[in-house]
Order: C-alpha cells, then structure tokens, then sequence
C-alpha cells in the first residue's frame, strides 16, 4: 500500500514548517543521516516570482533544507533550468533570499551519467548528482501543462535531464505524448526519490506551465514516497481520470503503482479546476500522423505587438521549426512536433496554441 498525506497549508512558515517537518518524519526522515548528502530538486523551470506559480515556492524548499540540516545532513539545491541560468532562476524565485544563511549548497545539473534503463530508450544521460545522492528529494509544483495535461512529481523529474538534452528527448519522443510518458518514468524510476513534496498551496491551471498559465490557490501539501501515487491521488482531487496523465498509465503498468494508496488526511474535491485546451487528434496508421499534426494539432502562434524577440523560443525548438524575420517570429509548422517548448519558455507570455479551422470541425465531428 503506498501513503500518500495531504495537509491544508499555506505559506505563512511556522505553521508550513510544522507541516513539512511531520511529513519528512512519516515519509522517509529515517534516511536522512548525519554527514549524508541530500539532493533537493525543487521545480526551477524559468525566473519568476512566487506569486506567478511557475516554481516550487521558497519557503517549501527552505523547510525542506532545514530539516535536512536538523539532521546534519548536507543539503544541495539543484535543477537544470529551461529558461535563464541558475543562478537567476534562485534569485527571481526567491529562493537565495528565503534560504540566506543557511548552509546549503547550490549546484546546477551539468554533469552526467549513462543509465541503461532498457527498451524503447536503452541508454539515459541522466544528472550526477541526482544518481549519486544519498538522498534525492523531489519538490514539484502542481502545475498544468499543455502536452501532458498537468506537471506533478513524476514529470517534475525530467529536470534531471541536463540543459539542451531536454529539447533533444522532446524531438526524439515528438507529437508521441505516450513515449515521452514512458521517458518520464524511466527517468523517475532512475533517481528514484526518497521523499515528494508538492506544492499546491499556489497552483497554476489554464495554459500551463509558463507565462500563459493562471495561478489558482488551493491550499494544500502533499507528500508520498512514491511520486506516481502522489501524482494519481492530485488527479482523483482534481476530477480528473488518473489515466489522463499518462505517466500514471505507465507506472502502473511497470508495477511502480497501484491503486491501493492510502491517504493520510482530507482530500478536497476541486471539481472547476481548469485543464489545458488539448486533444491531440492523431489517430490511424501512424505514417499519417505527420499530415494529422500539420492541420489538425493546435499550432504555436505569436502576439508580435508584444514580442520582445528575446530568443528563448527558437534557442530551445527542439526541432528547429522557429525563425526570426524583421519583427515577426516564423513558425514552420512542417517542422513544429507540437511540444509547446516555445510557449513554456517564452518569458514575456506572448506564445500561445492556437487550433487550427480543420481540428475545430474535426473536434466537432468527434465530439471531442
């Protein structure tokens, strides 16, 4: 039976500390010793402030680091950021602020190392440091996200994949939402962390999980050992069929999950939260799906009035479909594999999906 505890929380830090502190002690505190060192993987995707819930919230990461630090243990934060550098990401975050003076070590994932984890993907490069942790603890951010539905602690961990190596699996998996799922577990059953935290004190919901996602409070904190049953029990809070989120699909069917999770506290019921806007319409033999994806996948498309040209979009593209003329982004939807990288990192929010006319009838003809 996996356990998963639920607490209604929010940030004010005596009462959030208490929270976490009981967690740590349920979930895993024993595997903390003295001299140990224990990696903490927050969710760093882009520089934002806490209230955009982009990122884990700093004060969760602080509890965490302290507790770690109770036990004389040797906290290290670490991720590998999509957008900007590591060390903008702590500062926008409020991360460096919240944990000023406390011994803790900062260290961006940079190095790896090969895993075989085995068929379809054989061999992973997978952040050092995350292996070789005496302890690996994962903080996500109850996220939605417009390929995979929601972003939990499963996929949470694909930040330990090392910088451009992440647009690279993107174009490997593709418009195939259901290998880059296989991917995601893969890569948690790699590291396997010891304790998962999420933060759903300030969720996102909408268009997910960058600029375009709106933050919703929803007041809670919830830990398990495992993440996939953390990430089924979200689901059952949300309304949502575990199965939708296919990690959930496929840790079950690698015998990471089962349906047998305890829950240690209430679980709400949020019946209203907002999903991203997608169905990916591919169906058929698969050597159709190129023509599927061209004119029936929502597109990518930019607000050039408000487009800064920064370059976050077309530097991350894992398939090389976006361009610059003048003032206009250029999409070349031939190329475009539907991963929505470029409306994740786009820092200014002016990247949005938009369906195209043939998916709208097509969605209307499926009663999708």
């Amino acid at each position: 039976m996996h356990k998963v505890i639920i607490r209604k929380s929010d940030y004010k830090y005596p009462s959030l500390t208490q929270s976490i502190f009981e967690m740590m002690d349920s979930l895993a505190g024993d595997k903390i010793q003295r001299g140990s060192r224990v990696v903490i993987k927050p969710n760093l995707l882009a520089p934002a402030s806490p209230d955009k819930a982009i990122v884990t919230h700093p004060l969760i990461v602080k509890a965490v680091a302290e507790y770690v630090l109770d036990r004389g243990a040797i906290p290290q934060i670490s991720d590998s950021s999509a957008v900007g550098s590591f060390e903008r990401v702590l500062k926008d975050s409020g991360i460096k602020e919240a944990l000023s003076g406390l011994a803790v070590e900062y260290k961006e994932f940079k190095e790896s190392s090969i895993v075989d984890v085995g068929e379809p993907f054989k061999k992973i490069e997978i952040a050092a440091d995350a292996l070789n942790a005496d302890v690996l603890i994962n903080l996500p951010k109850l996220k939605t996200h417009m390929q995979m539905v929601l972003t939990l602690g499963v996929k949470n961990l694909f930040g330990c994949i090392v910088g451009m190596k992440k647009p690279e699996w993107h174009f490997r998996t593709g418009v195939n939402r259901e290998m880059f799922a296989q991917l995601l577990v893969k890569i948690y059953q790699a590291v396997n962390p010891a304790i998962n935290i999420m933060d759903g004190i300030l969720a996102m919901e909408g268009q997910g999980p960058g600029k375009r996602g709106e933050p919703r409070h929803l007041g809670v904190l919830l830990g398990s050992s495992n993440a996939a049953a953390l990430d089924i029990t979200v689901c059952r809070m949300l309304g949502i069929v575990p199965e939708t989120v296919l990690t959930n699909k496929f840790a079950v069917e690698q015998g990471i999950v089962t349906d047998d999770i305890s829950v240690d506290g209430e679980l709400p019921r949020i019946t209203d939260f907002k999903l991203p806007e997608i169905t990916p319409l591919l169906f058929g033999p698969q050597k159709f799906h190129g023509l599927l994806r061209r004119h029936l996948v929502q597109r990518p498309e930019c607000d050039d009035s408000l487009c800064k040209l920064c370059g976050e979009c077309w530097k991350y593209c894992p398939a090389e479909a976006i361009t610059h003329s003048g003032k206009k982004v250029r999409f070349d939807y031939d190329k475009c594999i539907r991963c929505y990288c470029c409306i994740e990192v786009c820092p200014h929010g002016v990247l949005s999906a938009r369906e195209t006319l043939a998916g709208k009838v097509t969605r209307k003809m499926l009663k999708l």
